[in-house]
């Protein structure tokens, strides 16, 4: 069955940095594009960052863009998100998304698989 997986979340100091994992199975990983989004308590959930097909295009959002990478490793079925330089407002549970038509979007509905999410914790 469709599993999509994301681990890497943790307990890190404002200013830290920490990668997140999106082990996927189930599907043809390669036919999807993969999109991260995190929500907070009360808040609504928000992109963070999201990679095509290929690998070859990613897109950040303005909250992480300048201190976040987004890569995949299709051969691992797997997609990472690295972030640094961590603030107290970007703590949140953070989810995979998987969507297999069109690229890249911000939009929450437009994904067809999701991801039970990973708690990233900074203290201040």
């Amino acid at each position: 069955q469709v599993q999509v997986v994301e681990s890497g979340g943790d307990l890190v100091q404002s200013g830290g940095s920490l990668r997140l994992s999106c082990a996927a199975s189930g599907f043809n990983f390669d036919d999807y594009a993969i999109g991260w989004f995190r929500q907070a308590p009360g808040k609504e959930r928000e992109f963070v960052a999201g990679i095509n097909r290929s690998g070859g295009i990613t897109y950040f959002g303005d909250s992480v863009k300048g201190r976040s990478t987004i890569s995949r490793d299709n051969a691992k079925n797997t997609v990472y998100l690295q972030m640094s330089s961590l603030k107290p407002e970007d703590a949140a549970v953070y989810y995979c998304a998987a969507r297999k038509y069109g690229g890249i979007t911000t939009t929450v509905d437009e994904y067809d698989y999701w991801g039970q999410g990973t708690q990233v914790t900074v203290s201040s």
